[in-house]
C-alpha cells in the first residue's frame, strides 16, 4: 500500500549532505527525470528501474512541479519491473532443442559446450520477451522542511533499493535510518541528551552498531508501556511539535498483540501472542522466562480519532499504521486539481499527528528512563511482573 492509503507501512531517514543553492523543487525535478523509468520493454537485461509518479504509475513524466511537489512536500515513487524466465521450462526447452541438435547429427553424442549455449541463450531470449514484467513500487515521501523521507515499506531489501537509488538519483545526498537511539535524540529536551549517551551502549555511531546494542531500549518501551496500560495509566500529554497543539492529551496503549523474541546458541527465537491481553499475564510469564517484547501493536486515540500501529522495537520501523480515513467534502464543482491537493494535505495531516503522538509517548517513557524516577519504576514493573 502506497503513503496515501490510509493503512501503511513506513520507515522513516534523514537526509544527510547538501542540496546545491537555488530553487530545490526545480533540482528535485531535474534529478527525477535523469532517472526516470523507462519500460523494461526498452532494456536489454530484462530489468527496469527508476522514478514514477505517485498517483499514475505508468507515468514518468515530472514535466511540471505538479506531479510531485506539494508545497515543502516531494512526493514520487521508485518502480522496479522485472521479468523471469521460469528456470524449468527453460531447462526442459534447452534439453529438447540439444536432443534435437544431436538427432540431426547421428555421429555426434555430446552438444559442444559453445552450441549449448548459444541454444540456451537464444531461448531465454524469445522467453524473456514473452514474458510479462513483475513491478514493484515504493513511494518515497520527502518532506525538504525537516529534511525527513518516509518510505512506504518496511522489508530490509527494498529499503536497501530504496537507500541506493536515492543516492543515484540526487547526488550528494544519502538516506540515514532514524533507528531508536535517533528517534531519542530527536524527542527529548536537551537537558536530557548526555544522560541518553550515557546508557547508548554503542561504540560508534555506525548505524547498525547502533541498532544491534540497542536493542534494549525497545524492549523496555514495550515493557514500560504494557505496565502502564495495565496499571491504567494510559493518559498523556502532546509534547512534540506537529499539527496537534502542545498539551493536548491524548490516550496511548497496547491491548492484543506482541511479538517476543529470546536469543539462543542457534539464533533468536520468536514467539506472538495474539488477541485481546486482560492482564497480560500470558506476556508477563514470557517475561519472566527470559523472552523480551520485540514487536507490539499499539494504540494511540485523540478527539474521537485512532491510530494504530505495528512498532517493530529494533529500528522502530511503523508496520501497518493506521490513520482516520480522510473525508473530504466536495461536489460536482470541485475542481479536480484542488481535491487532489486537499486529500494530500489531509493525509498528511492524519499521519504526522500518529507519529507526533507516538513522539510524544515515547518522550515520556525517556522522562521516566533518563531521570530520578527510574529505578522506582523498575522496581514496581518488577513487582507486576511476578504477581501476574
Amino acid at each position: 500500500m502506497g503513503i496515501m492509503s490510509n493503512t501503511v507501512s513506513i520507515y522513516q531517514y534523514e537526509v544527510a549532505g547538501d542540496i546545491p543553492d537555488g530553487d530545490r523543487r526545480l533540482w528535485i525535478q531535474q534529478c527525477l527525470e535523469k532517472r526516470r523509468f523507462e519500460p523494461v520493454e526498452n532494456v536489454p537485461d530484462g530489468e527496469a528501474t527508476g522514478w514514477v509518479r505517485f498517483d499514475e504509475h505508468t507515468s514518468s513524466d515530472f514535466g511540471v512541479l505538479g506531479a510531485f511537489s506539494f508545497e515543502h512536500y516531494c512526493l514520487f515513487t521508485l518502480r522496479k519491473d522485472v521479468r523471469k524466465v521460469p528456470a524449468a521450462l527453460l531447462k526442459n526447452l534447452v534439453e529438447k532443442e540439444c536432443a534435437q541438435w544431436l538427432k540431426e547429427r547421428p555421429k555426434l553424442h555430446k552438444v559442444p559446450v559453445s552450441r549449448k549455449r548459444e541454444i540456451r541463450e537464444n531461448i531465454h531470449a524469445s522467453l524473456l520477451a514473452r514474458s510479462l514484467p513483475d513491478p514493484s513500487v515504493y513511494d518515497v515521501l520527502w518532506n525538504t522542511e525537516t529534511g525527513i523521507v518516509t518510505v512506504a515499506n518496511i522489508s530490509t531489501k527494498a529499503l536497501d533499493f530504496v537507500e541506493d537509488e536515492f543516492a543515484k538519483t540526487f547526488e550528494g545526498l544519502s538516506l540515514v535510518p532514524i533507528h531508536p537511539i535517533r528517534r531519542a535524540e530527536m524527542v527529548i529536551p536537551a537537558e536530557h541528551r548526555d544522560a541518553l549517551d550515557r546508557i547508548n551502549q554503542a561504540s560508534s555511531r555506525d548505524v547498525l552498531l547502533q541498532i544491534k546494542k540497542n536493542r534494549w531500549l525497545g524492549w523496555e518501551f514495550f515493557l514500560w508501556l504494557m505496565h502502564k496500560s495495565a496499571e491504567g495509566s494510559s493518559e498523556y500529554q502532546v509534547n512534540q511539535e506537529g499539527p496537534a497543539e502542545i498539551g493536548d492529551h491524548f490516550i496511548a496503549y497496547v491491548y492484543d498483540r506482541f511479538v517476543l523474541v529470546q536469543d539462543h546458541e542457534d539464533g533468536p527465537r520468536k514467539s506472538t501472542i495474539s488477541g485481546p491481553q486482560r492482564n497480560f499475564s500470558e506476556a508477563c510469564k514470557a517475561i519472566q522466562s527470559g523472552k523480551n517484547i520485540t514487536e507490539a501493536t499499539l494504540y494511540f486515540e485523540k478527539d474521537m480519532f485512532k491510530w494504530k500501529m505495528s512498532l517493530k522495537g529494533d529500528i522502530f520501523a511503523f508496520g501497518s499504521f493506521t490513520c482516520p480515513p480522510v473525508k473530504i467534502e466536495k461536489d460536482e464543482m470541485t475542481d479536480p486539481a484542488m481535491e487532489r491537493d486537499a486529500v494530500f494535505f489531509e493525509r498528511m495531516n492524519l499521519m504526522e499527528t500518529g507519529l507526533q503522538l507516538f513522539g510524544s509517548l515515547f518522550a515520556a517513557f525517556l522522562s521516566d528512563r533518563l531521570t530520578g524516577p527510574w529505578p522506582q519504576i523498575t522496581r514496581a514493573m518488577n513487582e507486576w511482573l511476578q504477581k501476574t
